[in-house]
């Protein structure tokens, strides 16, 4: 079992709890206290909140002094009383020696607190508790910091480490069938609506198509699917909507239903359908005013659904190559974890100044952002430092082996409490893929922090990490290699490509909601970054990026083919002359053919394994292909969408797109022009080609069917090997015969 916090530096501080006093004295003067404490250790200064009018106020506020950084010996609890007017009166102190001072080792309980009686006072009293700890101390997340002692305000709670939570997310799936009486709404009497329903659940608003039919009682049997969070605040608002002209649609009735009423499903079986009684657009029902004011009402439309919440999804990064949770949304569909993964947030060294102070000089207020699964975490910020040392430790269960993990370096904007629009700027990013990880080793690495402006690659600096891959069970862990990578659902009732852009926008956006709520507030910006909101946006980078990818890929085929044609022209004899021998060979041989491609892997890999990467791959910037961007690219990366520039730059973008989009749509039309031509050997779209072949397939039958298969594999290895002296420099009849089919393209307009 390994030790708390053993993968970073063991840092040490002084905290001090302030729990809460009594029987403070009253001001002589007001009759009344406005009391709050001062602790003082050296030149650090730290206030709890004042309380107004209060001789037994509660703070419970923990104040943490580096041990580092202490420059006294004394640490000095004072209560004071807040004045108007003048200087705060002086109610008491407390004095403790630090050499006195207890030190806590966890997991041993908390120090209780005191009761101490305020020096030079006759009355008053106020509890504490003074021990010196780690930051592996339950109290370090929530203290006060003296390497913050300069933010003031509500910057403090900004400041602080935090774990968050993802909101549970569930797809919400609406199989609108039909209505039934649909008031006539158009506005020429006589005419039959043509009806359409609007569903809408938060932000998100999706139609059905008009019924293609004008009738009271129409029929969709449309899926319609939204994302919604656990606990659910918003409401499914259901809108039916006659098209009376192409520009207008009128309201014919609507229902507002509260989420937790639908059925939470959590495989393919089928759901029970319901019919809703609808009301009209003016909430009440579409009757005359006498009969209105009789409280009859006529409204009788309604709509039969099938709705339910689906569990058996994995919701928010089914669509993205970084995953970091492969579990569904139900947690009785969850398996016993294979490992656990522990991180250690050590420092970072080199970074830029991110900002400038009112006396010009530079500043960073950096901190660390983790992601893994449903858990995210927020280190502490380190106040006006480019060498931040956070050392902090977190702990995350694994479900999957094959899941990547999120680390990301930001620069605090909120430290005045305020902050307005200003938004935390990003300094870098890391990303490792747990099956990378060796098990029960530990990596310790700095890390590049890259980041792409829109000037150009830019390093800001270094983040060191320390991680560790811990399993649990080596046999569920290779199990899990043979199963899908997505829940079942995903197979069995997959949702098209359209719907799960647009489901995972949607997510991102509940759940950068729902994190920027907490206290200290993980901010949307942060959530977009590290989530890869804009993966999908189009970037010419990107392009050329994976298209090189694609070459890189094929290399080792086209590598090897350059070899068989160096062989087949006799380039080195000695090598020809070894591939006829272990041509005989196999020839004779062929049971051997299978063993020996195998063993010829085995040898491969375990020639590899002394080139394994010492640590897992990071950023690869000749990968992205970020070193040689074109300025211009990179500011059409960086533009809104829709696009702010102006007309005749789109154009110019637009014309370099329509020529790489051309030079794609040749190479595709090339891929199926040769396909094409595969099928019509046997298709009859030119008849003596058809012929031809069909000739040839069935000499080639009898001629097979004669000869033994060793002489014809024989004979055709040593074709293709033959000395080039007897080769032709023109294409051969096959390679004419096949160039000559004819391919669809003829019939394209």
């Amino acid at each position: 079992m390994t030790s708390t916090y053993d993968l970073v530096e063991q840092m040490f501080y002084l905290y001090v709890r302030v729990v809460k006093a009594r029987d403070l004295p009253t001001n002589s003067v007001t009759g009344s206290c406005d009391p709050y404490v001062e602790v003082k250790l050296g030149n650090y200064k730290g206030k709890t909140q004042r309380f107004e009018k209060k001789t037994n106020p509660e703070w419970n506020q923990v104040f943490a002094f580096s041990k580092d950084k202490i420059q006294s010996s004394v640490v000095e609890v004072y209560v004071r009383d807040r004045e108007m007017l003048g200087r705060d009166d002086y109610l008491g102190k407390v004095v403790f020696d630090l050499n006195e001072v207890p030190t806590r080792v966890p997991p041993d309980s908390p120090l209780a607190p005191q009761w101490y009686r305020l020096e030079e006072r006759r009355r008053g009293e106020v509890m504490l508790a003074v021990w010196i700890g780690s930051q592996a101390d339950e109290a370090f997340p929530e203290a006060w910091h003296s390497d913050a002692a300069t933010v003031h305000g509500e910057g403090v709670f900004s400041v602080r480490s935090k774990v968050y939570v993802s909101p549970k997310l569930w797809y919400l799936r609406i199989n609108v069938i039909e209505a039934q009486d649909v008031e006539e709404a158009a506005e020429e009497k006589g005419q039959l609506p043509v009806v359409f329903v609007k569903a809408q659940v938060g932000n998100q608003v999706v139609k059905t198509k008009p019924c293609p039919t004008r009738t009271t009682s129409p029929f969709w049997n449309e899926d319609l699917v939204f994302v919604a969070a656990e606990p659910f605040e918003e409401s499914l608002v259901l809108t039916v909507e006659n098209k009376v002209a192409p520009t207008k649609d009128e309201v014919v009735g609507r229902i507002n239903l509260p989420l937790h009423i639908f059925e939470k499903r959590l495989d393919h079986r089928p759901v029970h359908s319901r019919w809703f009684n609808l009301q009209d657009r003016f909430g009440l029902g579409d009757v005359h005013e006498g009969e209105r004011r009789k409280g009859v009402n006529k409204f009788s439309t309604r709509i039969h659904l099938r709705a339910c919440l689906e569990g058996g999804y994995h919701v928010l990064d089914e669509s993205t190559l970084y995953i970091s949770d492969q579990r569904p949304t139900a947690r009785q569909l969850w398996k016993p974890p294979i490992g656990i993964l522990e991180v250690g947030i050590l420092s970072a060294h080199g970074l830029l100044p991110m900002k400038t102070k009112v006396d010009g000089r530079g500043s960073t207020d950096a901190y660390c952002v983790a992601k893994y699964g449903h858990k995210w975490v927020r280190t502490r910020t380190i106040v006006e430092s480019t060498g931040p040392k956070w050392n902090e430790q977190y702990t995350w269960e694994v479900y999957d082996p094959c899941t990547v993990i999120t680390l990301g370096v930001y620069d605090n904007c909120h430290l005045g409490g305020g902050g307005g629009g200003e938004r935390d700027s990003r300094i870098g990013k890391v990303r490792i893929r747990l099956s990378t990880l060796e098990t029960d080793k530990i990596y310790t690495h700095s890390y590049p922090l890259l980041v792409l402006q829109p000037s150009g690659l830019r390093k800001m600096g270094e983040l060191q990490l320390a991680f560790r891959f811990t399993c649990i069970s080596l046999t569920q862990m290779l199990y899990l290699y043979s199963r899908p990578l997505l829940p079942k659902m995903h197979y069995l009732q997959p949702f098209t490509i359209s719907q799960l852009d647009s489901l995972r926008y949607q997510a991102m956006n509940i759940v950068a909601s729902r994190l920027g709520r907490a206290e200290p507030p993980l901010r949307k910006e942060v959530v977009e970054h590290m989530l890869d909101v804009d993966s999908h946006m189009w970037s010419m980078r990107r392009s050329k990026a994976n298209f090189f990818r694609i070459v890189s890929l094929f290399s080792g085929v086209i590598a090897t083919s350059k070899w068989l044609s160096q062989v087949c022209q006799w380039k080195n004899p000695a090598t020809t002359v070894l591939v006829h021998i272990l041509l005989c060979i196999l020839v004779c041989y062929p049971e051997l053919i299978l063993p020996t491609a195998f063993l010829y892997m085995f040898l491969i890999g375990l020639w590899n394994f002394r080139l394994r990467p010492g640590h897992p791959p990071h950023m690869d910037t000749k990968l992205s292909w970020a070193e040689a961007v074109h300025p211009d690219e990179l500011d059409e990366e960086f533009d809104t969408f829709p696009t702010s520039r102006p007309q005749d730059v789109v154009r110019m973008r637009y014309d370099r797109l329509r020529s790489v989009a051309g030079r794609i749509q040749t190479v595709v039309g090339d891929m199926a022009t040769q396909g094409e031509r595969f099928h019509a050997l046997l298709s009859w779209r030119d008849p003596r080609a058809t012929t031809i072949f069909l000739v040839c397939c069935i000499c080639a039958a009898v001629a097979l069917f004669v000869t033994p298969f060793k002489i014809v594999t024989l004979l055709g290895g040593l074709f293709l090997l033959r000395h080039p002296r007897f080769r032709s420099k023109m294409p051969s009849a096959p390679s004419s015969f096949f160039r000559r089919l004819p391919a669809r393209a003829d019939s394209m307009l």
